[in-house]
């Protein structure tokens, strides 16, 4: 983080200019109790934004509307089963099929990118959603 090398910075600063070994100390104190207070405030910014994503998302699963219920859940399933057939099926179902004896039939490619920016567009549209939603600018 950045603020460790200003106050890896700042600390190095203080040992120079004050000369007295409890002001130093008193100083160095203050420091980090500062730097502490920062920490804690960002982790407590991070905490909130998760708790407002659970938020949405209860409500999200809880409307009767299955355009609203289940639009997250239908995208994520066409590419676990995108991913599945191109991760499992496409490698072992050629492999079953020679070792019953039977010709191996041509299997057809995915495109595994749309796949990815389907997916990550998703994730990415669920987080903007939740930063509007946060910052109290989300349409109803």
């Amino acid at each position: 983080m950045i603020w460790d090398s200003v106050i890896g910075g700042v600390l190095g600063l203080l040992d120079k200019l004050i000369v007295d070994p409890t002001e130093k100390m008193a100083a160095k104190q203050k420091l980090l109790e500062m730097q502490q207070a920062g920490e804690f405030k960002e982790m407590d910014q991070r905490f909130e934004l998760a708790k407002g994503q659970l938020d949405v998302n209860k409500i999200e699963a809880a409307s009767a509307s299955v355009f609203v219920s289940g639009w997250r859940p239908g995208v994520g399933w066409v590419c676990v089963a995108g991913f599945g057939y191109v991760v499992l099926l496409q490698p072992i179902l050629p492999w079953l099929v020679q070792v019953f004896g039977h010709p191996v039939p041509p299997l057809p490619g995915i495109d595994t990118s749309v796949l990815l920016t389907l997916l990550l567009g998703m994730l990415g549209l669920g987080g903007m959603r939740t930063a509007e939603k946060i910052n109290g600018v989300a349409a109803k």
